[in-house]
């Protein structure tokens, strides 16, 4: 019976016995035995040889002991058997030496990366955010190669490689690294010096990273929409290249940029055409990490209650606990937790209706209601008094006349840069300047390209902006309190059409 992936329940199994060696008692010795396996290439080597070997760094371990662990090793599949004929000079060193073994191609990985895991550091690891210009440089490479009659099929292959060497890089050094925000920003005591750092950290780093991400994606995605129609022809020329076939007659893993998904998953995760982006992703995640830091400072500004942090008290106390005897420590914990004896004391009037008594434990009595202002600062005084409900019927009609006075300023700006239409050299109010500096922003933030004439409308002020290139024009707008040169463009404004609205023209 196969998965739906394809794979064997049996063969799953049996690759789970990989890992067992990194969980049993002798964990230690079965390292230091892979180690020897995975450190040289093609090691090949019999039991007395790692015993050997062994005893060189350190580690005494017997020929029959060595044997066992290779063997362990061998059934839960980390280790295969050798092909070498042994050469000894006696029938029982034959006999121990005929059996060499070799670590296997998965035991080997999942040492490696096991002690990959083992050596890595708890703090962060700097995200491959250069990675991002390099990709953007390599895949220009592959377009001008395709534009040549002849493209060489090995440096084409070698800057494919390089491109999803990138993104593969780059996607587990942003991982790791958002990862280690989370668990930072779980902790409830982060405060103090390490609580400042950390917020330096978030509010740098993580702007850096947002923003050289934004400056590169839209550059990536557009690469890879030019690339994608010429994609038959760049997979046949990779697939003319020599490749490895198994013994059985099927192809070996290939690299990732020999299968046309991989190109897909690639503009995908860069366009967004899938569902969320993978700059998007970064976003929505920085913004997470950073609304945490606003409520773990929202907790130590707290003036009262659950959310300020006892952090340095309860490390002093701890202090105190560490250096004091059985009888003291009884003592301060009583004194510092309250946990005297209880004792239910009478001596008022008559109560109705009491049900806890001198001998009733505070377990089972009944619980009172203490005031906030009791509980929280100790202090039984009145806070406050009732504030008056203020009108604000005066303020509604001043927000309205400022918003009338603000929409007929604009409308009168948009009038006159009408009016000017062709915008080079042209003479208008400040008003009228930046309201064109406004919507000339929000063009070119939608349009990084500019590869047509392209519009930007304000439908309420029934207003378009039109940008065409021009190399090595401009446009000249002057002011009273200044003039604005806009390189390589010329704008020409006019009323709003609803059949160009938001589209390039």
């Amino acid at each position: 019976m196969e998965r739906i992936d394809g794979s064997c329940p049996d063969e799953s199994a049996g690759r789970t016995r990989l890992f067992v060696y990194l969980t049993t008692d002798l964990a230690a010795e079965y390292r230091a035995i892979m180690d020897l396996f995975t450190g040289p290439l093609l090691a090949d080597l019999s039991a007395a040889e790692v015993a050997q070997q062994l005893g060189e760094r350190g580690r005494s371990l017997s020929v029959d002991e060595a044997t066992d662990r290779c063997e362990q090793l061998h059934r839960w599949g980390n280790l295969v058997r050798g092909v070498r004929d042994a050469r000894v000079p006696t029938v029982r060193d034959f006999l121990r030496s005929r059996n060499r073994y070799q670590a296997s191609k998965l035991g080997g990985r999942v040492h490696r990366d096991a002690e990959a895991v083992l050596a890595a550091g708890e703090g962060a690891q700097e995200v491959a955010r250069e990675l991002l210009g390099a990709t953007v440089e390599a895949l220009d490479r592959i377009a001008e190669r395709l534009r040549g009659p002849s493209p060489d099929p090995e440096a084409l292959a070698g800057d494919i490689t390089t491109v999803f060497n990138n993104q593969r890089v780059f996607n587990e050094s942003v991982r790791d690294f958002y990862a280690y925000l989370n668990a930072v920003l779980s902790r409830y005591d982060l405060v103090g010096e390490e609580y400042r750092r950390f917020k330096e950290l978030l509010l740098e780093y993580i702007d850096l990273i947002t923003a050289d991400v934004s400056r590169h994606a839209p550059a990536v995605a557009a690469r890879c929409e030019r690339l994608l129609p010429h994609l038959d022809r760049i997979l046949g020329m990779l697939s003319s290249l020599p490749a490895l076939i198994m013994p059985d007659g099927t192809p070996a893993d290939r690299l990732p940029g020999r299968d046309r998904a991989d190109w897909e998953q690639l503009h995908a995760w860069y366009s967004g055409e899938d569902g969320r982006s993978g700059p998007d992703t970064l976003r929505a995640a920085a913004d997470q990490a950073l609304r945490q830091l606003l409520t773990n400072a929202k907790r130590m500004l707290a003036a009262a209650g659950t959310g300020v942090s006892r952090r340095t008290d309860l490390l002093k106390l701890a202090g105190w606990f560490d250096k004091a005897g059985h009888g003291e420590a009884h003592r301060l914990f009583a004194a510092t937790f309250g946990t005297y004896p209880a004792r239910h004391l009478f001596g008022g009037p008559e109560e109705l209706g009491v049900r806890d008594g001198v001998n009733t434990s505070w377990w089972d009595a009944a619980s009172v209601d203490v005031p906030v202002s009791l509980r929280d600062r100790g202090d039984r005084t009145a806070r406050g008094r009732t504030s008056p409900v203020p009108d604000p019927g005066l303020d509604q009609e001043r927000l309205l006349q400022d918003a009338e006075q603000e929409a007929r300023a604009r409308r009168v700006a948009a009038d006159e840069l009408v009016a000017a239409g062709t915008l080079d050299g042209a003479h208008v109010s400040p008003a009228a300047r930046d309201l064109l500096l406004a919507l000339l922003g929000a063009l070119l933030a939608k349009n990084q390209e500019l590869l047509a004439p392209v519009v930007e409308s304000d439908s309420d002020l029934d207003l378009e902006i039109r940008a065409d290139s021009s190399f090595g024009g401009s446009t000249r707008i002057h002011a009273s309190d200044g003039s604005v040169i806009v390189h390589g463009l010329r704008l020409t404004a006019r009323r709003h059409t609803i059949a160009e609205s938001g589209r390039t023209a």
